[in-house]
C-alpha cells in the first residue's frame, strides 16, 4: 500500500462513500485498521480495547447495530473486527512509542450523519464519483478528512525524528456527543501531555488556520417519554391522561426557561411525536431535546430546568415522565501556551495565508471530554481549525471539503506534534485551569 500521504485525495474520498451513524462505524473502524496495519504502528486498540463500553453515551437500542454490521460484512470487513465490536462498540486508538519524551494525543472522529446527500450534478461528490453509497447517511461534516488526517499526521510522525509517545485517538459517535467520554476515560488518556483537536472548515477559509478555538458550548441531549392513558375520546375523554397534551405543556414551558445573566444559554426541541389516531387520548408522547450553556455550570442550569419542567408538565395532566440524559459535554478552552506555539507553526505551512490565534466556536464537541481530562492533569489542550472553502455549510446536502486543505492539515498537525516534542512548552500544576467547567458526564435517569 503506498503512502497515505500520496493518496490524500482518494484515501478521504473513499471514506466518504461509506459514511456511518454513531456507534455504527462497523466498515469505516474496519477500513481505518487496515490503513493502520500499514503504517505499523507500535499498537492499534479497537473498540472496547480502546475504552470501557460502559463509559459510552448515546448508544443506540441493540436492534440498530445488526443492518450496519451486514452492510460492512457484505463490502468485505474484517470479520475478526467486526466480532470484537459487537453491540456497537466501534473506534480505534493508534500510538507509536519513541523513547523518552512528551505524550502527544491527536483526537479526529470518523462518524458520519443522517443526511441524503445532494444529487446535483454540480455537487463535487457527484462529479468525481464519489458520492454517499449509503442511503440517508453521509459525511456532511468532514469527518472523512478528518481521518485522513489522523491516518497521514502518524505516517509523518512515524517517519520523523519525533521523541516521545503519539496517540491518534479515531473517535465514533461525536455527533451525538457519545464517544468522548469513553475516549477521555481510558488509559489511552491517563498520562497525556499534549492534545491536539482539529476540525476542518467551520466557515473557515482554504488557507487560514485558526491555532485554538474558546467558548465552546457546553451541551446535554435529553429524551423524554410521556405516559398517560388512553381513553375514548367522544365517549369517555374524562377518563384518559393526555400524553399529547402534555407534550404540548411541556415545548410551550422548556422554551420558556429564562436566560441567565451569567453568560449564554441555549435550549430546544428538536423532535416531538404522540398519538396515535385522532378519536384516541394520547397515552404515550416522546421528545428529544436539548440544553446548551457558555459554561459547564451555565448549561446544568439549563438542564435542571429543562428536566423539572418536562416532568412538572407531565404530572400538570396526570400523566409520568421518565427523562433521560443520553449525552452530554463539558467546556474546555484552547490552552494560550499551546495556541501560540500552533500558531507559530502554521504560519510556516506551505499554503497556510493567514494565521487567526483564537476564534469563538459556538457550537459544541465531545472532544472537551479529552480536553478537560488532559487540562485537570495539569497538561495543555488545544482543539484548531484547518480552514477549507466549503460551498454549503456544515450539516447540509451539498457540504464538501476543498481538498486543498488536506495537505496543509497534515503539515500542521504533524509540525505541531514535533514542535510540541521539542519545545515542551509551559504545564500547568494539576487540579484544573481556568474555561475547563465541571461536570464528570455521567448518565442522569
Amino acid at each position: 500500500m503506498s503512502s497515505v500521504r500520496d493518496r490524500l485525495a482518494s484515501l478521504r474520498r473513499d471514506l466518504h462513500r461509506h459514511p456511518e451513524p454513531a456507534w455504527r462505524e462497523f466498515h469505516t473502524t474496519s477500513r481505518l485498521v487496515e490503513e493502520l496495519r500499514a503504517i505499523d504502528p507500535d499498537g492499534i486498540a479497537v473498540g472496547p480495547e480502546a475504552y470501557d463500553p460502559a463509559d459510552r453515551m448515546a448508544v443506540p437500542d441493540d436492534d440498530a447495530f445488526e443492518p450496519w454490521v451486514e452492510r460492512a460484512r457484505d463490502r468485505g470487513a474484517d470479520g475478526e473486527l467486526l466480532d470484537l465490536m459487537a453491540g456497537g462498540n466501534t473506534g480505534a486508538v493508534a500510538w507509536l512509542d519513541r523513547g523518552e519524551g512528551p505524550v502527544v494525543g491527536l483526537r479526529v472522529d470518523v462518524d458520519g450523519l443522517f443526511i441524503e446527500e445532494s444529487t446535483d450534478g454540480d455537487h463535487a461528490p457527484v462529479a468525481g464519483g464519489f458520492r454517499s453509497e449509503v442511503d440517508g447517511t453521509m459525511h456532511a461534516c468532514g469527518h472523512d478528512a478528518h481521518m485522513t488526517w489522523g491516518l497521514a499526521v502518524l505516517e509523518t510522525i512515524r517517519d520523523s525524528d519525533f521523541a516521545g509517545r503519539f496517540v491518534v485517538f479515531f473517535q465514533p459517535a461525536e455527533e451525538t456527543g457519545g464517544g468522548g467520554c469513553p475516549m477521555a476515560k481510558s488509559r489511552f488518556a491517563d498520562d497525556l501531555d499534549y492534545l491536539l483537536a482539529v476540525h476542518v472548515g467551520l466557515d473557515h477559509p482554504t488557507g487560514r488556520v485558526v491555532a485554538g478555538i474558546r467558548k465552546p458550548l457546553a451541551m446535554c441531549h435529553v429524551d423524554a417519554t410521556i405516559r398517560g392513558t388512553s381513553a375514548h375520546a367522544g365517549k369517555a375523554p374524562n377518563e384518559g391522561a393526555n400524553a399529547m397534551q402534555a407534550l404540548g405543556t411541556a415545548i410551550e414551558n422548556v422554551y420558556a426557561i429564562p436566560r441567565h445573566a451569567d453568560g449564554m444559554t441555549r435550549v430546544n426541541v428538536g423532535r416531538a411525536e404522540a398519538g396515535t389516531a385522532s378519536n384516541v387520548i394520547a397515552e404515550r408522547a416522546h421528545l428529544e431535546a436539548e440544553a446548551r450553556g457558555e459554561t459547564t455550570e451555565l448549561m446544568e442550569f439549563t438542564k435542571r430546568a429543562l428536566r423539572r419542567r418536562l416532568r412538572t408538565a407531565a404530572e400538570m395532566h396526570g400523566c409520568e415522565a421518565a427523562v433521560d440524559v443520553v449525552s452530554e459535554s463539558p467546556r474546555a478552552d484552547s490552552d494560550p501556551e499551546l495556541v501560540e506555539l500552533i500558531g507559530d507553526v502554521a504560519g510556516g505551512v506551505a499554503g497556510v495565508e493567514e494565521v487567526v490565534p483564537t476564534a469563538d466556536f459556538g457550537a459544541s464537541e465531545d472532544a472537551t471530554f479529552l480536553m478537560q481530562r488532559v487540562q485537570r492533569n495539569g497538561g495543555l489542550a488545544s482543539y484548531l481549525i484547518v480552514g477549507t472553502d466549503h460551498p454549503t455549510s456544515h450539516h447540509t446536502p451539498t457540504f464538501d471539503v476543498d481538498e486543498r486543505s488536506l495537505p496543509i492539515g497534515v503539515d500542521v498537525l504533524a509540525d505541531a506534534v514535533l514542535a510540541l516534542a521539542e519545545r515542551e512548552p509551559r504545564r500547568q500544576p494539576a487540579g484544573g485551569r481556568a474555561g475547563g467547567g465541571t461536570g464528570d458526564g455521567g448518565r442522569e435517569s
